[in-house]
């Protein structure tokens, strides 16, 4: 196994490259669903297995520990803090990013499907940048070592309010979907 897949995998999984960043989190104001809680496994584009464990962090705050093939498997262990909303149709999380991808936050989407699946949503560079150059959404355009990306801080109402309408649905990207993992 690969160090750098893990990182790859990791960062499309959660981050997605990261290329989209806002200023606010989503605030610790709800708690997750519970079926969110628990291991979820899946396996990737090279055929490993990589497993995701949720669990709480606080009051209305959870981690997300991602490591491949095993538990004991330390050197692939990677932990995301992250808070959830449920805005209109949609659950959303938000997860802070580390100060080599600007500090800020991620914001995702996810679902969990009534065959027990966990569906993992990112957000579509291009169409947020389409969105800025629209004045839709306030924020500037970034460079990264991945292309273009944005930097929103239009506040957390008005990027709810955008995200949950329904116009805006292809906005969103699936990026993993993880299964309970059995033991």
């Amino acid at each position: 196994m690969k160090a750098w897949r893990v990182l790859v995998a990791l960062s499309f999984l959660l981050l997605s490259g990261c290329l989209v960043s806002f200023k606010d989190p989503i605030p610790a104001n709800e708690p997750a669903p519970m079926p969110l809680l628990g291991e979820w496994t899946r396996t990737d584009e090279w055929g490993e297995q990589l497993f995701l464990d949720i669990t709480r962090a606080g009051t209305n705050q959870y981690k997300a520990l991602a490591y491949v093939g095993s538990p004991e498997n330390l050197k692939s262990h990677e932990e995301y803090g992250f808070t959830v909303a449920h805005h209109g149709r949609r659950w959303y999380l938000s997860a802070g990013l580390p100060k080599v991808l600007g500090g800020n936050f991620a914001i995702a989407g996810f679902e969990l499907t009534k065959d027990g699946e966990l569906v993992l949503y990112n957000l579509d560079v291009d169409r947020i940048l389409q969105e800025l150059e629209a004045g839709g959404l306030q924020g500037e355009v970034v460079d990264t070592p991945h292309g273009d990306g944005a930097l929103i801080n239009s506040s957390l109402e008005q990027v709810l309010a955008y995200l949950d309408d329904p116009a805006n649905s292809d906005v969103f990207v699936e990026v993993a979907r993880y299964q309970r993992a059995v033991e």
